[in-house]
């Protein structure tokens, strides 16, 4: 399921090049299939095809049409707007979905303060954060960078879990970060020759 719900950074540049029209450039296009192959390194344990398993798809392109709508919405001037109707928004739907089973609460002090964490640190200040870095960034390139996610979960996983460092978790940290690398040098490559050509 980590693979499948990892594949918005495939879908994010689908959609940017179907719905935007933008221009998906080979390298962008290499690293989307580079990161693709990081997850699956990273997180593919066998495949099956279930009810479930839609879902998760489902909500993969859900979240590759968010990352699209993101970059094509968020500018520095309403960051902080765009980051507050969006958690309305997820608060909203969130209680529409856990009405029909009751709205629990913690019962212990640690409950409280694992529930504030997600909610304002995990939650809130997460979304302010790729709301603002949205407004710089294009759809792809900030899909590809959040891929870094399970590259990240494996560290912490090895460092504060005690799990054992593994060739998966190398090898799919690798590709991820060569993603990403191809990902950040293809513009940079761009401006610099252009820079070349008008100083030259």
């Amino acid at each position: 399921s980590g693979f499948v719900t990892g594949m918005y950074v495939v879908a994010t540049p689908l959609f940017a090049a179907l719905l935007l029209r933008e221009r998906i450039a080979a390298s962008v296009w290499a690293a989307v299939l580079i990161s693709a192959s990081g997850l699956a390194v990273l997180s593919l344990q066998g495949f099956s095809v279930s009810y479930g398993v839609a879902l998760i798809f489902a909500s993969a392109l859900l979240y590759a049409l968010h990352i699209v709508g993101l970059s094509q919405w968020s500018t520095h001037s309403n960051v902080v707007g765009l980051s507050v109707v969006q958690m309305a928004v997820i608060a909203a739907v969130c209680t529409l979905a856990s009405a029909p089973n009751g709205i629990g609460t913690p019962h212990t002090g640690g409950g409280w303060l694992s529930l504030i964490y997600m909610a304002l640190v995990a939650g809130a200040l997460a979304l302010l954060a790729q709301t603002w870095a949205q407004a710089q960034l294009s759809s792809t390139r900030a899909a590809i960078i959040m891929t870094m996610e399970p590259v990240w979960a494996a560290f912490f996983a090895v460092l504060l879990g005690g799990e054992s460092l593994t060739g998966r978790m190398l090898v799919g940290g690798a590709l991820v970060l060569t993603a990403m690398y191809l990902v950040e040098l293809s513009p940079r490559r761009k401006i610099e020759a252009e820079v070349a050509h008008l100083t030259g």
